[in-house]
């Protein structure tokens, strides 16, 4: 679940609990409002801590003689998170 649409769930349940005023036998609106709305607010912030675990990256720097010429070798190596 991402960020929009746990935005779009609470926004979906805020009009059922607050904006609709029609009552239906078999089910309650305003239940189901609530629900979409804590649903949206789990899906947030789901979606932001998954946010901020992408942007985590590890950086290794190897340096090294090559034995054949005598130059100094340099590696870089980046890794990003494989959740993206």
């Amino acid at each position: 679940m991402s960020l929009g649409s746990g935005i779009v769930l609470f926004i979906i349940g805020a009009i059922l609990a607050f904006a609709v005023n029609i009552q239906v036998d078999w089910v309650d609106l305003h239940l189901i409002g609530y629900i979409l709305m804590i649903a949206g607010v789990v899906g947030i912030i789901l979606g932001i801590v998954l946010i901020t675990r992408r942007r985590t990256s590890v950086s290794t720097t190897r340096s090294a003689v090559d034995p054949a010429s005598g130059e100094a070798v340099t590696k870089r190596t980046s890794e990003s998170d494989p959740l993206v």
